[in-house]
């Protein structure tokens, strides 16, 4: 369970502007260096440590990898992000960022909607 007090509809939307802005984008200063996705943005709780100062357990991207991933190293990177089955892992290793981009951005749009339509309901049946 998630020990993270943001709203987790606002950390999706604000993954996807910063993925708009072009915010994995390689530096040209490190060309050879790739960003990792999710951890190298404000989605990450240990943005901006120079260590991990908490533990993955603690994030809301952990409610969407599966169990027999949450235990990875950087489990964020097992979402699954499309109906294929493709990963952030898994595209990270093709090295092409703009596929990746597009399929993180597809999957945060899609989960921004069902969020959203979930609270609307919420709402309408007056559930807190």
């Amino acid at each position: 369970m998630a020990n993270d007090d943001r709203d987790i509809l606002e950390v999706l939307k604000d993954e996807l502007v910063f993925i708009e802005k072009g915010g994995y984008v390689r530096s040209v200063h490190a060309p050879w260096k790739l960003n990792s996705t999710f951890q190298e943005s404000a989605t990450c709780l240990n943005y901006g440590y120079p260590y991990r100062a908490h533990p993955c357990s603690e994030c809301h991207l952990l409610d969407f990898v599966a169990p027999e991933h949450r235990s990875e190293m950087v489990p964020c990177h097992h979402i699954t992000l499309d109906a294929a089955g493709d990963t952030v892992k898994d595209l990270e290793a093709d090295d092409n960022e703009s596929r990746l981009a597009r399929k993180v951005s597809d999957w945060l749009r899609t989960k921004i909607k069902e969020l959203e339509e979930e609270r609307t309901t919420q709402a309408l049946a007056g559930c807190p």
